[in-house]
């Protein structure tokens, strides 16, 4: 995205915010959220609609009225509301107006999972949802399939987290499956951190030998967040491969405390 476009989405985030904050109902949150991404498949095969709605060369008037000509009484007041407000941004282009529609779809779902206090359970399914699709090659190498219509590949991945997970987890995890642009495994991963992001938190990624319970999971978010300066969550997996200890990466910062990783600079040293 552009800078223009992340200037509009700023913007239109922190309408939406507006809106659900006035509102206490989680089903606000959920409806809009939904609506959004039922837009954005709209928008996905109409080209010139996509254009219309973010060209710079028309009034701001003209713009919202082609929303309220497209979807008033279609979607609920919030939903248009935030739909007016996207069209009168300043967007680089109708691609990037669309991909704002989608992180404020998103947004709407984790905020709508936060009144409901659940925010920190659907972080943690997407993240081990995530892990799931890495170790299952076969299951997102069906979900990655560009031949595939997006409604199977919906469909295949409803089943697998039906009744496991919160309504939201599903319905975030389901438009990223159906509208890819870029890996699966990537683009849920990524909402996680979004949801860490909105509680306040920093991810930090740990790959461990051996499985972390809950008191040595919050025992290194407290030392992390020590460091760091900042409160972290901790999004963890285990590779036996790594023999002992752990690796840790925050950001572009990776701290490599595994025992396999202190053999390795073990033989580099004795190599020279």
């Amino acid at each position: 995205m552009k800078a223009a476009s992340r200037e509009a989405l700023a913007g239109v985030e922190s309408t939406l915010d507006k809106i659900l904050g006035e509102s206490t109902a989680v089903a606000v949150a959920a409806q809009t959220g939904l609506e959004l991404f039922e837009v954005v498949d709209v928008l996905d095969g109409e080209r010139e609609l996509r254009a219309n709605l973010s060209d710079a060369a028309a009034s701001e008037n003209t713009r919202k009225k082609l929303v309220a000509d497209l979807f008033g009484g279609k979607v609920a007041p919030s939903t248009q509301q935030v739909l007016e407000a996207a069209a009168s941004a300043k967007w680089s282009s109708g691609r990037d107006l669309v991909r704002g529609l989608v992180a404020l779809g998103r947004r709407s779902l984790l905020r709508g999972a936060e009144s409901e206090g659940k925010l920190g359970q659907v972080e943690d399914e997407l993240f081990r949802l995530s892990r799931i699709l890495d170790r299952e090659g076969e299951l997102t190498q069906l979900l990655s399939d560009r031949t595939a219509k997006s409604a199977k590949k919906r469909g295949l991945l409803a089943n697998v987290l039906y009744g496991k997970v919160t309504m939201f987890t599903e319905a975030l995890a389901l438009q990223a499956i159906g509208r890819q642009e870029q890996n699966p495994i990537d683009d849920v991963a990524n909402l996680a951190s979004l949801a860490a992001e909105l509680q306040g938190r920093e991810v930090a990624h740990v790959v461990s030998a051996g499985e972390l319970n809950e008191g040595q999971q919050a025992g290194l978010a407290e030392k992390l967040g020590k460091i760091y300066g900042r409160a972290m969550s901790i999004h963890s997996e285990v590779d036996t491969s790594l023999l002992g200890g752990m690796t840790i990466r925050v950001g572009d910062e990776v701290i490599d405390g595994s025992t396999a990783g202190k053999i390795a600079r073990l033989r580099t040293a004795m190599a020279k």
